[in-house]
């Protein structure tokens, strides 16, 4: 099997990993075409790569159009196709669950339009709240004393660890074309999550913050309101969490870290390829 990854960011790098521990082929393009990849922006390394590929993963966001269906979309054809989405397709719920029969009512345009072009060319495209992880995470948003609370009673957001999306998209490679929500089982309000991760880190919750001090991406984060189900991944793909809620899944990045809440490092920014 040969994989090739259009944008390496923290989830699909990866995904990339684990495929090679598994023997797969995998390859990934760049913008800047570092070493070990395939510049983006190179034609013929791009297609030749595309020609000798079995699966395509995509995890590159959509700016106006979706720059890999824009570039290569007529050379993907016969290929096993998978795509990294966004559940803020969903847009604003009041706080109701969603599964993938939800109607797209997202406020970016270009995301929902670039899930339903994916979805027209037959990938399985994976729907991804937000993603913690190893390095990006409320633990280093506490302990670099980055991280807020905002006083938004009855708001709720949906969440999911990177390695139970790793597995969730490795057993969808080879599931029927379609969406899958790949969120964990406990949807919650942010505050909640912050004042575990300081619980962990043994400091004082962070201050509330009014909404209006927020930068403008993050009242966007605030302006939506939703619990995602996972029912379907786990009926089809036989998908199962590791990390079914944000309790053990910062525990465990917790064991991971040292003890010095000091030395925690900067989150990673939350805008970048997924």
């Amino acid at each position: 099997m040969h994989l090739l990854i259009f944008g390496l960011g923290y989830t699909a790098s990866r995904i990339g990993e684990a495929l090679e521990r598994r023997g797969w082929r995998v390859q990934g393009t760049t913008r800047d075409g570092r070493e070990g990849t395939v510049p983006f922006e190179d034609h013929a390394a791009v297609a030749h790569a595309i020609g000798h590929a079995t699966h395509i993963l995509s995890s590159v966001p959509p700016d106006g159009d979706d720059p890999v269906l824009a570039a290569y979309g007529d050379r993907l054809g016969g290929k096993r196709l998978s795509y990294l989405s966004s559940t803020g397709v969903y847009g604003d719920a009041g706080g109701a669950w969603v599964d993938e029969s939800a109607p797209i009512m997202g406020r970016r345009p270009a995301r929902n339009a670039a899930d339903a072009a994916w979805l027209a060319m037959g990938a399985r495209v994976f729907r991804l709240p937000g993603i913690y992880g190893p390095g990006r995470s409320p633990l280093e948003r506490v302990g670099g004393g980055k991280a807020h609370r905002v006083d938004m009673p009855g708001q709720v957001f949906s969440r999911v660890h990177v390695d139970d999306i790793v597995s969730g998209v490795i057993a969808g490679l080879e599931a029927p074309a379609g969406a899958y929500n790949l969120a964990d089982d406990h949807p919650c309000p942010q505050n909640e999550v912050v004042e575990f991760a300081a619980r962990l880190l043994g400091l004082p919750p962070p201050a509330f913050v009014p909404l209006d001090a927020l930068s403008p991406m993050a009242r966007d984060f605030y302006a939506e309101n939703r619990r995602v189900a996972n029912g379907k991944a786990k009926r089809v793909l036989g998908w199962t969490p590791r990390y079914p809620d944000y309790r053990l899944g910062l525990r465990a990045l917790r064991a991971m870290t040292s003890p010095t809440p000091a030395s925690a490092a900067p989150a990673a920014a939350s805008s970048d390829q997924r």
